[in-house]
């Protein structure tokens, strides 16, 4: 599996990615409802690096990282990351985990913080802990989940 920078071209493969799991509604404090531009215009901001994964030349999952905050803050990035569901329990996220952990390195910052993990998504829970993420912070019933109502959302951390 190749992860490379999201180039403009990327943009119907990133979409096809990222649509699904906006309108599902279950892991993003994002609109559900929210256009595919709006949509791709907040997962490629210039505020983020995008990636692509990619295998034979189909694209299998993207993420972004950023700076967490500005300022004094800054050292400290954020990244979000979804992957195809045609891909699910190949090894895309966590592949492309790792890649974040060496951009995230390669940049300079000194550590990686999520800020709303949905408790209620235990594949990604799962596997940012076993990446060496702690779980923080707990924001009790700070997620409408569409099927089990409010949730907590978790802040997980990771030294770089």
């Amino acid at each position: 599996m190749d992860i490379r920078m999201a180039e403009p071209r990327d943009a119907e493969a990133i979409a096809a990615i990222i649509m699904p799991t906006i309108r599902a509604g279950e892991t993003y404090a994002l609109d559900p409802a929210m256009t595919e531009a709006d949509a791709l215009a907040y997962w490629c901001a210039a505020d983020k690096e995008t990636f692509v994964a990619e295998e034979s030349g189909v694209s299998l999952g993207t993420y972004y990282l950023r700076s967490n905050q500005a300022g004094g803050g800054g050292h400290v990035c954020n990244c979000g990351y979804m992957t195809a569901a045609a891909a699910t329990g190949r090894g895309v996220a966590r592949r492309m985990a790792e890649h974040s952990l060496e951009r995230a390195r390669a940049r300079g910052f000194r550590a990686m913080q999520f800020n709303f993990v949905v408790s209620t998504n235990d594949r990604a829970v799962r596997l940012w802990q076993s990446l060496g993420f702690d779980i923080v912070g707990r924001l009790p019933e700070a997620f409408r989940h569409p099927a089990h109502g409010f949730v907590d959302a978790l802040v997980m951390y990771r030294a770089l």
